[in-house]
């Protein structure tokens, strides 16, 4: 029997949330964000998957059905049937002259350029994260010098440098009487993109840890002898999330249609590798024939570009909590 003296038991207080949960939160109630992490998920299982749909499918990016199936080509070389020759066997229709099949060239292009932009960008992130952090914590002579250095990179004219400088790097490595193999094409945009893709990124970081690195948090990590990795860690990554998540989800977007510019005036991908920027360079000389065939990937392209960049939108108000989500 209780005493009648106790007190009684005070009722469970409520849970804190913590800040991943809060951003969680704050993410479900943006529609858009949803809806655009939803698409671009579907980009990447679909590229991820690519083979899978091309053996359930039952065709492949490279074969010329027209060519080998007669009545599927005109004499001209465009396909037969209406709307780019789409039917219950060629979903999205052929390609003009070769007569390839469009569904899997779209899909085996989404592989190829998602490969190359998220290549890019997981270097161009960890080497701005480096230099950028490490510039404002050092301060002094090093942030000067990498700072200069950064500059310097940031005056090269961005377009006309990938343009330049990639059939330079494929001659480093192949003389101009051999055909560039297609792996080295892949390594060489990665290698140009990373190059003179990170410098934004780094400069970002620099401001943000300059600033940083004044608070009273750092400083006490300091006074109690906390060595600098475990303040770059612990005190100052954390507080850093935000710019990298966000400069990510606009990076990848951007290298994507880099490397479709790249291999449209034909210094990236070619043939036969199947490529957005090539599917868009072929869909030029067509268009006025069979527009059908460009469509899709012009489509593609334009649905997969908005949904990253309204994920980053999504994902900045997420972590930040004065958007009052």
């Amino acid at each position: 029997m209780t005493s009648p003296s106790a007190a009684p038991a005070a009722p469970p207080g409520p849970t804190g949330r913590s800040p991943g949960q809060l951003m969680w939160r704050r993410f479900k109630r943006d529609r858009p964000g949803v809806v655009s992490a939803y698409v671009v998920t579907f980009f990447f299982l679909v590229a991820v998957a690519a083979p899978l749909i091309s053996k359930l499918y039952g065709r492949n990016p490279t074969e010329t059905y027209g060519l080998n199936q007669p009545g599927l080509l005109n004499e001209y070389g465009y396909p037969v049937k209406p709307n780019g020759g789409m039917s219950g066997s060629f979903w999205f229709g052929l390609e003009p002259t070769l007569g390839r099949d469009v569904l899997t060239q779209l899909v085996y292009g989404i592989r190829t350029s998602l490969l190359i932009a998220a290549a890019a960008t997981v270097l161009c992130v960890l080497t701005g994260v480096l230099i950028g952090v490490t510039a404002g914590y050092l301060g002094g002579r090093a942030d000067y010098l990498l700072g200069r250095f950064i500059d310097l990179l940031l005056a090269f004219p961005s377009q006309l440098s990938f343009i330049a400088f990639t059939p330079v790097v494929y001659s480093l490595f192949v003389s101009p009487e051999k055909e560039t193999p297609t792996y080295l094409r892949v390594l060489t945009l990665i290698l140009v993109l990373w190059v003179l893709g990170w410098m934004g990124l780094a400069r970002l970081l620099r401001g943000q840890v300059l600033s940083l690195r004044e608070r009273e948090f750092v400083e006490a990590a300091k006074v109690t002898g906390a060595s600098p990795w475990r303040i770059i860690s612990k005190e100052l990554l954390p507080n850093l999330w935000t710019p990298i998540l966000v400069q990510s989800t606009l990076m990848l977007p951007s290298f994507v249609t880099i490397e479709a510019g790249l291999s449209f005036i034909g210094v990236g991908i070619v043939e036969p590798t199947p490529d957005w920027g090539r599917m868009f360079a072929n869909g030029a000389h067509y268009y006025e024939s069979d527009i059908t065939y460009i469509f899709f990937p012009g489509l593609a392209m334009i649905v997969f570009v908005v949904a990253f960049n309204l994920l980053g939108d999504s994902v900045r108000d997420a972590f930040d909590p004065r958007t009052g989500r």
